[in-house]
């Protein structure tokens, strides 16, 4: 494959202008059994073997990512939206190549796994295949995600009880249930759910007479969030990563 097409695979702009970052000497490539530095390449037509192959653009390491799969730990006052109404977008917290990835059709970048409130925190995945966002937003894998709560009044066993049992919602006659639900303390509670309805979280919890007042995703799957990934940053996703979050590996390129 020709490392302008590298390139521009990878979401650094247009053939040409993936040529020109080439031509100028902005572009090196780690090769195999060439040491532990990047060659300069300025060859736009040189070809490499796309699978496994890492280089550095402007100064900056990428690996070569047939899809991207990516975490991100989400802020506060941040919206999951291309188009944002009030708060930044958290498109914006991303390197402009994974946000400008081609795909087929209207639909470029990585996209968001489903949604968090502006106000919600926490673990969010990013990727630009459809068929692995197809099958974390399906319902009928029923993959779970883990939340913290931080509740307005003290919990007790009746409202962690109902919540197992199931509450009833405005917009569905049918009980929504939790999978797992335990008073961590009296104003915190961590709650699994495998559905993904509207301020499902928030709902649930004001049918049992209590009030979110902050709300965090800490786990998807077997998938927990870094410890030491702080509020904004991102990270590639590994196979294990992949493997822990729905239980079927991917072909992914990671950067760890």
């Amino acid at each position: 494959m020709q490392l302008q097409d590298i390139l521009y695979s990878q979401g650094f702009g247009t053939r040409r202008v993936c040529a020109g970052l080439i031509q100028q000497g902005w572009v090196h490539v780690y090769e195999p059994n060439q040491g532990a530095d990047p060659v300069l390449c300025v060859n736009a037509a040189a070809e490499f073997v796309a699978q496994g192959l890492r280089f550095r653009v402007q100064g900056v390491d990428w690996p070569y990512a047939e899809k991207a799969y990516l975490m991100l730990h989400k802020p506060a006052a941040t919206e999951c939206s291309q188009k944002p109404s009030t708060y930044p977008s958290i498109y914006t917290l991303l390197p402009s190549p994974l946000r400008l990835r081609p795909q087929k059709g209207a639909v470029q970048g990585v996209q968001a796994i489903g949604r968090l409130d502006q106000d919600t925190t926490g673990l969010l995945l990013l990727t630009d295949d459809g068929k692995f966002i197809h099958r974390m937003s399906s319902p009928r894998h029923h993959v779970p995600k883990v939340y913290e709560v931080t509740v307005k009044h003290p919990l007790d066993a009746r409202q962690i009880s109902q919540l197992l049992a199931g509450v009833v919602l405005d917009d569905d006659p049918k009980p929504v249930r939790a999978t797992a639900c335990e008073a961590v303390s009296e104003f915190h509670l961590r709650l699994t759910l495998t559905e993904g309805k509207y301020h499902q979280v928030k709902r649930m919890v004001a049918a049992v007479s209590n009030r979110v007042e902050a709300l965090h995703r800490s786990q998807i799957g077997g998938l927990r969030l870094p410890c030491d990934l702080t509020p904004g940053q991102w990270r590639w996703l590994s196979e294990a990563d992949l493997t822990s979050i729905a239980g079927v590996p991917a072909a992914v390129c990671s950067a760890a």
